[in-house]
Formats: structure tokens, C-alpha cells, sequence
């Protein structure tokens, strides 16, 4: 595969002058700036613009099919959904898209308010709204639900490798046993059009709470609606996911399958970190593992009906 040239900022600029038509002489151009230290496909346009470009042509696929995607969602949810003012290659088959930038921190930046829930319990019924042979239409892949149990089973040794460097108690793991896993399988018939990459850093939160918008659509799928559910556990914390999701009008079973996700995905993360086989802040992996492991009332139920009705 060829190697992607590594964008600098006078290619930056040289290309939003052309898409932005503005004015100036030939060395002028609007300010541009890398959004992330080290990450130099993503770039600050201005104050009003994102420019993203993708390094590879499988990222490629992905942006573009996202922009089809972004369209098909936008009218069903109440948040923000990212606006493309332009689009097409900065490289021969290298995508790019430069976006209207969505106002306000994020979600690890800002707490979400009750209201603000009201807008995640929106989104999630937005979601399961959007006609799934549409999304598949426009390229939307199916993935299968994971498997709690063989997650649990990873959770539970990750967890004994973190008890020993004193990062976390092992015994919070034995809450979900092999029984509760397999009770707590996805149900057929429920794929629905997810998000697929909920993160505090996706999730747009203004300074007082309110939910703006969600960004990076690039993994949307059709699939398990709990991965939404276990992403806002991860992004805001595991009550006000669940509240949201029961405000939406999932049950108890998506609702706890989304919760021990979670809370098993933040404990693989956090080990692996730890023992060099992958990246991120250790910071916050370990305000993710916080939150995902925030109680909440449901879990106290000892059971929940089998014939509740699933949206």
C-alpha cells in the first residue's frame, strides 16, 4: 500500500483556501492548527471549521460512506450531527471532508445535566428510528453481537492482573456470573442502527449540560443497540447512560447487557495499557473504568421479567 504523504499546515491551508474561497494574496490563508498533538490528519480550521483527513483507503470508505450516513440521521435525532461544507480527495484516493464545527467541550470536559439526558435518551431513539434497510443501503454494516460470557471471562482475568498492581478489586467482577452473562445475551431481532464509537470525546456537551451534538459517525453499524448504551456508560457515566436508555424506552435486559460492557471493555483496556500492549492516557482509561462502574439501582435487581417487552 502506498505510504499516505503527511499533511503540513501549508497543505492544510492551500486546500481550505480553495474550498473556502478566501481572500488574500497568495501566502495568506486561514489559521490552521492540528486538533491533537501528534495527530495530524485532523485540523482546526478557523473558529467555525474541522478539517479530517484520512490516511488510508479502508479510513477512506469509511469517511465517505459517513457522510451518507450523517444525512440519514440527521432528521431523526435531536442532537447536532456534523455538516459537511466540503468533501472529495486531498490525495489520490485519500478522503477528506471539512465539517461545520458543532459548538461546546466535550463529554469529558463537561458534566451531562438531566436535560441533558433527555437529549442522550433522544439520540438512542433517533437511532432505533432510522429504517435499518436504508442504512444497509448506503453501506451500513452488520456486525453480530459480542458475547457477554466470553467478555466476562476476559474481564475477570484482567481484573486479577490490575488486583495486583492495585488499580482495581477483582471481586467487583463476581456480580456478573456465567448464569447472569447468558441471561443476559442480545436478543434476535433488535439490530438497529448504532453509533458504534460512543466516547466522551465524541459526545459535544455545552458548559451547562446540555448535549449538542455527536460526532464521528465512521463506525456506525447495524447492530446490538447495548454497544450505544455501554459507549455513553464509558462517556458519561453508567446512571445517567441507563437513565437515558430507560427514557428511550429500552428495558432492563439492554440496559444491564450495555452496563457489564461496558464495565468489561474499561477493565480489558486499562490491563492491557498497563502492560504495554496498548495506547491511550492512563488518566483516562481509568475515569472511564470509574464511570462504567458508577452504581446504579438497576443492578440491585435480583431479576428482571423474560417476557419484557424489548422497543
Amino acid at each position: 500500500m502506498t505510504q499516505a504523504p503527511t499533511p503540513t499546515a501549508d497543505t492544510v491551508r492551500r486546500l481550505v483556501r480553495s474550498l473556502l474561497k478566501e481572500g488574500g494574496d497568495d501566502t495568506a490563508g486561514p489559521d490552521v492548527r492540528p486538533v491533537t498533538e501528534g495527530l495530524e490528519y485532523t485540523w482546526w480550521v478557523g473558529t467555525r471549521h474541522v478539517l479530517r483527513l484520512e490516511p488510508d483507503r479502508e479510513a477512506s470508505v469509511r469517511r465517505r460512506r459517513e457522510l451518507r450516513l450523517r444525512d440519514l440521521v440527521r432528521p431523526h435525532v435531536p442532537v447536532a450531527v456534523p455538516t459537511s461544507v466540503a468533501h472529495g480527495d486531498w490525495a489520490p484516493g485519500l478522503a477528506y471532508t471539512l465539517d461545520t464545527k458543532v459548538p461546546g467541550g466535550t463529554a469529558d470536559e463537561h458534566e451531562v445535566s438531566a436535560v441533558g439526558e433527555a437529549d442522550l435518551a433522544g439520540l438512542l431513539t433517533g437511532l432505533r428510528a432510522v429504517p435499518v434497510r436504508q442504512a444497509e443501503a448506503l453501506g451500513a454494516p452488520r456486525t453480530a453481537p459480542r458475547s457477554l460470557e466470553a467478555l466476562r471471562r476476559m474481564a475477570v482475568h484482567a481484573a486479577e492482573r490490575l488486583a495486583a498492581a492495585d488499580e482495581f478489586d477483582a471481586a467487583r467482577l463476581h456480580q456478573l456470573t456465567p448464569p447472569g452473562a447468558a441471561q443476559l445475551a442480545a436478543q434476535p431481532g433488535t439490530a438497529v442502527l448504532t453509533h458504534h464509537g460512543l466516547t466522551g470525546e465524541h459526545v459535544v456537551v455545552s458548559a451547562d449540560g446540555r448535549v449538542r451534538g455527536i460526532l464521528d459517525w465512521t463506525r456506525a453499524a447495524l447492530g446490538d443497540p447495548a454497544e450505544d448504551i455501554a459507549g455513553l456508560a464509558v462517556a458519561v457515566g453508567s446512571p445517567a447512560a441507563v437513565r437515558a436508555a430507560t427514557l428511550a424506552g429500552y428495558g432492563a435486559r439492554p440496559c444491564l447487557r450495555g452496563l457489564w460492557l461496558a464495565r468489561c471493555d474499561t477493565v480489558i483496556r486499562l490491563a492491557a495499557h498497563l502492560e504495554g500492549r496498548a495506547g491511550g492516557s492512563p488518566v483516562l482509561l481509568r475515569t472511564q473504568l470509574r464511570r462504567a462502574w458508577e452504581p446504579i439501582l438497576l443492578e440491585r435487581l435480583s431479576d428482571f421479567k423474560e417476557d419484557e417487552p424489548e422497543p
